[in-house]
């Protein structure tokens, strides 16, 4: 019986009639024909993906726009560079995490962008096309260029109109579907000679474009003299004086009359990424009440010490006084640990907490082309002077020439501002949240003392400002730290035992 069945299944499906037959065989056709266009459909939507502004640093919400790498419909590979943005505290180089052909910027330069938000849309699956092989291989086949500018492909007509590189396909375009695309150039017209610039020819500091923008100059006009073409203040100065001396050897002599005629317009310009940052932070500083104190330290002591190592040692291995008053400062944070804290009000208002540091992590204010910085140099306690000195200069390199990091601005616990490199005797340093202490230098100058003896002597001294949190700290705790670094600059010698 068993076997009977399996001899007679297959006749029993054979005799069955057409019509019957039918209902199954179009049900076949349909659901074949569904897999396809669901499989075709989820292949369009995935092909143009939005790129998002990923987090850059701690508490950064926007940044500004630099400068842009790329143009819509260029091909860019992993790691290219797209942009370079400056926040309020460094610029930060965005680089492409997929393969694919950028289809729209969603900023201008100078324009602010929003962290989380679309920076550009990147078609993820385009591929080359037929025409675009051919040209990077040198190839002469016209057969591929045709087949990449027939009219039954519309979608591969609108990505190769975004790209560089369609001036040969176009070239087979009916003219008709030319006058609804971009044309090209005439070949007849000779293009004009263009100055050849550097990498970063077009990039510049945020200082830099402000004075572009109020001399209404073309920042590609300019030949910088800068490291790999970038232009800088000088440049732009020199600019504009020879084509201020071109218009004037060109122009009537202006009158005396029309000199006094003339009327200074104002100008409005929105802050720099820097000043705002700075807005910012001001504003949450001036809440918190300040303990001023002032001090003159005599710097003899230290000038001879100075004198005596930097003797016959290039200028790069000479010692400045700051590193010095810097391990001075932490040899003190270690005996007065309350000015190497955080103070948080933010997590519990009714309960503010104290957070005592143990590294010894020094803000140093640096004066830059954008603005005031504070690059951090971490663990101060573990430095000698000479590593000090290394550290500082390699930071205010960073700084001057734009290149500081997120890491190199954050985790100060005390801060240290060198007034007194650019002028000044006293200074009323204003706190930086969360820290809790901050020390102001000013500039040292000889005046004339009495001596031991009473008799008349020259003496080099200098202004100690110090500004602390009122909230926790009082002023004797002040005064005492300060007295400590005091007694360690006038004897560097007694300073210097204490080293580890």
């Amino acid at each position: 019986m068993k076997s009977f069945a399996y001899r007679e299944a297959p006749r029993l499906f054979s005799r069955s009639s057409t019509a019957q037959r039918a209902p199954i065989a179009a049900y076949t056709t349909t659901w074949a024909q569904g897999q396809r266009r669901g499989f075709a459909g989820s292949t369009a939507r995935l092909a143009v993906k939005p790129y998002l502004l990923a987090d850059i640093g701690e508490g950064i919400t926007e940044c500004q726009v630099i400068q842009w790498f790329v143009k819509p419909g260029a091909r860019v590979e992993q790691f290219d560079p797209i942009c370079e943005v400056q926040s309020d505290k460094a610029s930060v180089e965005i680089t492409s995490r997929f393969d694919g052909v950028i289809k729209k910027l969603y900023y201008e330069p100078d324009d602010m962008a929003k962290v989380g938000k679309p920076l550009v849309d990147i078609d993820i699956q385009s591929e080359i096309s037929a025409a675009d092989e051919a040209l990077l291989n040198g190839s002469s086949d016209k057969r591929a260029a045709e087949e990449a500018s027939k009219p039954a492909q519309p979608q591969a007509q609108e990505l190769e109109v975004g790209r560089n590189d369609t001036k040969a396909a176009a070239e087979n375009v009916s003219s008709s579907e030319q006058s609804m695309s971009l044309r090209p150039e005439p070949l007849t017209e000779q293009p004009k000679p263009q100055r050849q610039s550097g990498k970063h020819a077009s990039l510049a500091t945020p200082a830099v474009r402000g004075m572009l923008k109020d001399l209404r100059l073309n920042i590609e006009d300019i030949e910088g003299t800068g490291k790999e073409g970038r232009v800088l203040k000088e440049d732009i100065q020199r600019h504009a004086q020879a084509a201020k001396q071109a218009s004037s050897s060109t122009s009537a002599p202006t009158t005396v009359a029309a000199v006094a005629s003339q009327q200074v317009e104002d100008r409005v310009h929105a802050l720099t990424p820097v000043q705002s940052g700075m807005f910012k932070q001001m504003t949450k500083s001036l809440s918190i009440p300040h303990f001023l104190f002032t001090d003159s330290i005599d710097f003899s002591s230290l000038t001879q010490l100075r004198r005596k190592y930097n003797v016959n040692r290039d200028k790069a291995e000479r010692i400045t006084p700051l590193p010095i008053i810097i391990k001075a400062v932490s040899l003190a944070l270690q005996q007065f640990p309350l000015l190497n804290a955080h103070l948080d009000t933010t997590t519990n208002p009714a309960k503010p907490q104290l957070s005592i540091k143990g590294g010894h992590n020094i803000g140093v204010a640096v004066d830059s082309p954008s603005g005031l910085l504070v690059p951090v140099i971490k663990n101060v306690q573990n430095h000698s002077i000479r590593s000090l000195s290394q550290e500082i200069t390699r930071l205010a390199d960073l700084a001057r020439a734009g290149k500081l990091t997120s890491a190199d601005l954050s985790g100060a616990t005390f801060t240290l501002s060198n007034i007194g490199s650019i002028g000044g005797s006293a200074v009323a340093p204003v706190i930086v949240t969360p820290q809790v202490g901050i020390l102001g230098i000013g500039r040292a100058k000889v005046i004339p003392a009495f001596g031991e003896n009473g008799e008349l002597v020259k003496r080099e001294e200098c202004v100690f400002s110090w500004s602390a949190d009122h909230r926790v700290i009082d002023g004797a705790y002040v005064a005492r730290a300060a007295e400590e670094v005091r007694k360690s600059i006038e004897g560097v010698e007694n300073m210097l035992v204490t080293l580890r």
